[in-house]
């Protein structure tokens, strides 16, 4: 993923029809509302994007999987369920979750310094790892202290660079080695090229490629036929792809993005293998019906285990930063020039929904971030709240933290304000509105003392100075992280 505020600002504006499947649907319901309600047609052609696909899931099965547009705007062949798209980012938790299959099966340990694994490469030294030599586990949830966020792509007829000059820098966006920002464990930062660094660690490690690794223990078990980490100038990559398109429309250089970064972003795949995927972790959370990844497995991918500084919240290539009509989700977002989607997932329950755009930014965030809200709104998803461990806030607490902030949630900086409307407190930010469930995001008092806003998933717990809040813990689990207020004047 190329800029860390994509993953919080994916989501804005509208609306379809097209060649519906219903392959997956149960013959006791009809989802074609949702098509209906989405209009996406109308909003390709708006915004000049070629192409969408998506899929829905709910209680553990598909019931809805359409697709719209074209996979190239010059050959105009239409996109079907067995179109892959360039997923970038989305490729992170599955390499996650090999490197947690392998250490399940005794191969590999990711509490171990992973610097004894590489082989063509090693890590720079830094002040920051004198004393704290980085593992397996904390490249995985982005608190090694790394930075290359992300990369830009390549294409057949240019020089494809190695792993190994990636890390060293030799690549356009980056003219110096990868680096160390911070002592390993204490802070996080979006890291591609931490991920780059587990890649050539397993390379070296199994004397396999990263594509031969994802598919041995993800793609193929799990019966995943459209999906890979083959790359478009090697042998093997599919032919029933959508192309990537610039922001006028057009189709940029061949379309065929090439990533030698397989392992943070070079996956391709359709929303009906990424929902099986999906589906596939959300029977193991359960411990029911899961086939490839175990309960034991899946439990310790989707943990929170990254709190500060950490957009909200982080587990291991997913991230934990919505609550969804009061569930807590796994989440990913993939974005690259010129294509993207999200794969989103409730941690109970056996919903959520994929989707993919091949399109530039300007071109699919409207229609993506519609969709999304579309189906939020729309779908019978409501994880109720237990009104028993809500007490009644008193006058004088509502008077201390009412006001405007910068952002406290999710650390991104935009103006926050807590309101009152009809006795009860609000939480309002631009932040929250795109992201916005069924719920308002009302901000309610619990009997232990602690706040919670709806749809929210950490726990607050604020701080008071000369009345005023001055201080709020963000609260996951046995996880904490205390943020400054910053208030702002009227």
């Amino acid at each position: 993923m190329k800029n860390l505020i994509y993953l919080l600002v994916l989501l804005i504006v509208t609306n379809s029809n097209s060649q519906t499947s219903y392959k997956a649907l149960p013959k006791k319901a009809n989802y074609s509302f949702l098509t209906d309600s989405l209009k996406i047609d109308e909003q390709l052609e708006k915004y000049k994007l070629a192409g969408f696909s998506l899929v829905v899931f709910e209680n553990y099965e598909i019931v809805y999987s359409n697709q719209f547009g074209v996979k190239s705007i010059d050959s105009k062949e239409k996109i079907d369920q067995n179109t892959a798209f360039s997923t970038a980012s989305i490729s992170k938790p599955i390499t996650a979750l090999v490197c947690f299959m392998l250490e399940e099966k005794g191969l590999i340990n990711l509490d171990d310094p992973i610097e004894p694994f590489l082989k063509r490469w090693h890590l720079p030294k830094s002040k920051f790892t004198e004393n704290n030599s980085p593992t397996w586990r904390q490249f995985l949830n982005h608190t090694a202290g790394t930075n290359q966020g992300g990369f830009e792509d390549h294409y057949e007829g240019e020089g494809i660079p190695t792993l190994k000059q990636s890390l060293l820098g030799q690549i356009p966006r980056y003219d110096k080695e990868i680096e160390f920002l911070f002592t390993p464990g204490t802070s996080w930062e979006y890291s591609g090229g931490g991920y780059t660094i587990i890649q050539m660690a397993l390379e070296d490690t199994f004397n396999k490629s990263m594509a031969e690794l994802a598919a041995a223990y993800v793609f193929s078990p799990l019966g995943l036929k459209n999906t890979t980490m083959i790359q478009p100038n090697e042998s093997g990559f599919p032919t029933n792809v959508a192309l990537v398109h610039d922001k006028d429309g057009k189709v940029i250089k061949t379309g065929l993005p090439i990533t030698p970064q397989v392992g943070p972003s070079g996956m391709w795949s359709t929303p009906t293998d990424l929902a099986k995927l999906a589906i596939e972790m959300q029977n193991a959370l359960r411990n029911k019906n899961n086939k490839v990844i175990s309960h034991n497995v899946a439990k310790k991918v989707t943990a929170v285990t990254a709190l500060k500084n950490a957009v909200g919240g982080w587990s291991y290539g997913w991230q934990k930063s919505f609550g969804y009509n009061n569930y807590e989700w796994f989440w990913c977002n993939g974005s690259n020039t010129g294509v993207g989607g999200t794969v989103g997932a409730t941690m109970t329950d056996g919903n959520g929904f994929v989707f993919f755009a091949n399109g530039e930014k300007p071109n699919r965030f409207p229609v993506m971030g519609q969709t999304q809200k579309t189906i939020l709104k729309l779908m019978n998803w409501n994880n109720e709240t237990t009104t028993e461990s809500i007490q009644e806030m008193p006058l004088s607490l509502k008077e201390k933290l009412i006001g405007t902030y910068d952002d406290f949630l999710y650390g991104q900086g935009v103006e926050t304000k807590i309101v009152e409307r009809n006795n009860r407190l609000y939480v309002e930010s631009m932040l929250l509105e795109h992201f916005k469930g069924k719920n308002d995001n009302e901000l309610v008092y619990l009997k232990n003392g602690l706040f919670k806003i709806i749809d929210y998933p950490n726990l607050l717990q604020f701080e008071f100075i000369d009345g005023k809040a001055t201080t709020v813990n963000l609260i996951r689990g046995n996880l904490n992280t205390k943020v400054e207020l910053i208030r702002k004047e009227k």
